[in-house]
This record gives structure tokens, C-alpha cells and sequence, in this order.
């Protein structure tokens, strides 16, 4: 219950009452998702197991099994540790990339020497902020 398993898997835990089974969400590891297999008037007496799970998992599954990841902006797939080293980022969505980069700053730098990304006449025409705003224009337009 406590390895990470990359593919089709499932693990069945069959609980004699509703206190082992709080107790045995209590142990889980953080984990990529976590499916409640139940009608919706089941899961209203049972509010506390959403709790417990949700602070286990970084994707809840009513009545579903995971699916297939997309990129978009309402995909989530990333999760507690060890189901990801850094729970405020998830390995597929639009700003996936924030969890592979590595921000750097150059604090008095001289401009002939700054990476061509961040030299105000952008070279590259890539999107940037500048005072708060998204552009692509030159500093030289401003």
C-alpha cells in the first residue's frame, strides 16, 4: 500500500466497519489519485473520509476509476509526497513546466551580458513580463 506502481493497478482493502476503514485511509502515502466508489447518499454521512482522502491525494475520483491524462487547465496530476516531490505542481497541465524549471535572477547585471531572453530588445520574440504585463514587443518600443 505504500510502493508507487506505475500502470493498471488497484488495491482492495475490504474493512470490517467504518472506523478500520478511517484508519486505514489514515495510513495511506501520498498518492497521484483516489477513487469513492458510492452513491451520493452514501457519501453524505461519510464526509469525514473526503476529508481524510483529500489531504491524501492530489486528484478525487467519485464513482471512476483514473483515466488518462490531458493537458489542459483543470487536469491535476501530481499529489502528496511520494506521489510527487512537490505537491504545489502537477506533472501535466498548462503550467506543468513551473515544477522543471528552476527560476534565476541576475541582480546588477550588465545588459550586454544578460541571457538573450531577458536583453530588452527580445531577440527571441518570446512572451515576457515586463512590469506586470505579457508582451513580446521590444523594451526599446516602450
Amino acid at each position: 500500500m505504500h510502493r508507487e506502481v506505475f500502470g493498471p493497478f488497484s488495491l482492495l482493502v475490504v474493512c470490517e466497519n467504518r472506523t478500520e476503514l478511517e484508519e486505514v485511509l489514515q495510513q495511506l502515502e501520498g498518492q497521484l489519485t483516489g477513487s469513492i466508489i458510492a452513491t451520493q447518499e452514501e457519501m453524505s454521512t461519510h464526509e469525514n473520509l473526503v476529508q481524510i482522502l483529500q489531504n491524501k491525494v492530489g486528484r478525487m475520483i467519485f464513482s471512476g476509476v483514473p483515466t488518462g491524462v490531458q493537458v489542459c487547465s483543470s487536469m491535476q496530476h501530481g499529489g502528496p509526497y511520494p506521489a510527487s516531490t512537490d505537491a504545489r505542481f502537477t506533472a501535466v497541465d498548462v503550467h506543468s513546466i513551473q515544477c522543471w524549471v528552476r527560476p534565476v535572477s541576475f541582480q546588477n547585471w550588465p545588459k550586454s551580458l544578460l541571457p538573450k531572453a531577458l536583453k530588452g530588445e527580445n531577440m527571441l520574440r518570446i512572451l515576457r513580463t515586463v512590469n506586470g504585463v505579457k508582451t513580446k514587443i521590444s523594451l526599446r518600443d516602450v
